[in-house]
C-alpha cells in the first residue's frame, strides 16, 4: 500500500468516524468538514477530480452547517 492510498484510507475513515459522532457534538461536525477537504485533496491528488469536486462541496456544506449549530 502506497502512501498515497493510505492517506485515502486516513481520509474517508475519519469522515465516516465523524459523519456517525455528529449527533455528540458541534466538533465533529468541523472535524467531518475537516476530513472532507483531506479526502478532496485525496481525490484530485490520485486523478478523481469529480471525487475531489464533490469532497469539498461536502466540506463547505459541513462548515456552514457547524457556523449555524450554537455552541453546548
Amino acid at each position: 500500500m502506497d502512501a498515497l492510498t493510505l492517506f485515502g484510507l486516513f481520509a474517508v475513515t475519519g469522515m465516516v468516524v465523524c459523519y456517525a459522532l455528529e449527533a455528540r457534538g458541534r466538533a465533529f461536525v468541523l472535524a467531518f468538514a475537516g476530513f472532507c477537504v483531506l479526502g478532496s485533496a485525496y481525490g484530485f491528488l490520485q486523478g478523481a477530480w469529480p471525487f475531489g469536486l464533490v469532497e469539498l462541496v461536502w466540506s463547505v456544506i459541513a462548515a456552514r452547517r457547524w457556523r449555524k449549530t450554537s455552541p453546548a
